[in-house]
């Protein structure tokens, strides 16, 4: 019990992490084009990141039980992925690079597991077919959304600011800005909903494999009655699971990630409030219909890209590559590094264990 706690303790510290990790994602544009103040910003963006992370579980289902066999998975094995996630968010944050929660959260999972599993290759969900006849796994869940979806969120949001730039082209810019002005509080609210929707279910799911696990290996089993509500036979996210997390989300957000913010909205591309609504609503856009179906999409990836696609329609020159580089770096560098010290860490673990 008392590990189960370490376990849930870290989930919520990732959880809050995430929040201000990522909390650029959703104010970044927002504060940049100076339609909000940061202060108004973030408020904003932690109400609508608890409204959407209450909105669904698919992509919590995905985290918990779609990504490597649950059977090897032990309370110790959650607690090394959770901290392997959370060190490298604390990295990347310092270094102000917008890298991947959910990749890093995901890497570190795949190399607990490996390690709690003796290095046995297979209980890595490659591919698979689910109950209802979809493809499921890290091919189609993981891999390939990291691969399109910055892809689709660069040629969707050239594509978007580009036609918007077609259609005014008669229109003043101080008619545009003002209007765009008030429509980008519409697309901040969307991008924040929409990165609650994605982001905060990850933690749920990670939470419930904890509790699932614990049931299974018979660790809730002598507690006093008023802590049934921990007994989880079958996996299916809680409902005080989901509340907590998504307050704890909120509260990250709330907290800020300046840093960040810096990167994605001044560094990256001087961006007006035309530029910074395309940007959020071709986000928006992909984040949510990814969480609908349960992928545990990069929204870091998605927001950035968007930006990149945005930016490059003013000139291509107006985005600075250099940054844009440095930021690739850090995707391409998640999913291996946090999952080699996943790795590391769940054997540090079983040899404290076994001492």
């Amino acid at each position: 019990m008392t590990f189960f706690l370490l376990v849930l303790l870290a989930a919520f510290a990732f959880e809050y992490i995430n929040g201000f990790h990522d909390s650029a994602n959703a104010i970044a544009t927002v504060v940049s084009t100076k339609v909000l103040t940061p202060r108004q910003a973030i408020v904003w963006a932690a109400f609508w990141n608890l409204f959407g992370a209450m909105a669904g579980t698919a992509v919590a289902t995905t985290i918990g039980k779609g990504l490597v066999d649950t059977s090897v998975v032990t309370m110790p094995t959650v607690f090394a992925a959770l901290l392997s996630a959370i060190v490298w968010n604390l990295l990347t944050w310092w270094l102000g690079l917008p890298s991947s929660s959910s990749h890093a959260l995901i890497g570190g999972l795949c190399g607990a597991a490996l390690a709690s599993a003796n290095g046995r290759w297979s209980v890595l969900k490659w591919s698979i077919v689910d109950a209802k006849g979809s493809s499921a796994g890290l091919w189609p869940k993981i891999v390939l959304p990291m691969i399109t979806s910055p892809a689709a969120g660069f040629l969707l949001g050239m594509l978007l600011m580009f036609l918007l730039t077609f259609a005014l082209q008669k229109v003043t810019p101080r008619i545009i800005s003002l209007t765009f002005g008030k429509a980008q509080l519409v697309s901040a609210g969307f991008m924040g909903f929409s990165h609650g929707s994605n982001d905060a279910q990850k933690t749920m799911g990670i939470i419930t494999l904890a509790l699932f696990t614990g049931t299974q290996a018979g660790v809730f089993t002598h507690l006093p009655s008023w802590l049934s509500f921990l007994q989880m036979p079958e996996f299916i996210v809680p409902r005080w699971v989901m509340i907590s997390c998504a307050l704890t989300m909120a509260a990250g957000t709330a907290a800020g990630g300046w840093r960040i913010i810096r990167t994605m909205g001044h560094k990256m591309v001087k961006l007006q409030p035309i530029h910074g609504f395309a940007a959020e609503t071709t986000a928006a856009l992909i984040i949510h219909t990814a969480s609908t179906i349960g992928i545990p999409l990069s929204t870091t990836h998605v927001i950035s890209t968007s930006i990149m696609g945005v930016g490059s329609v003013k000139r291509f020159s107006a985005v600075k590559w250099g940054i844009v580089e440095r930021i690739v770096w850090a995707w391409v560098l998640t999913l291996p590094v946090t999952g080699v010290t996943g790795y590391l860490l769940m054997q540090l673990l079983r040899a404290a264990g076994s001492n």
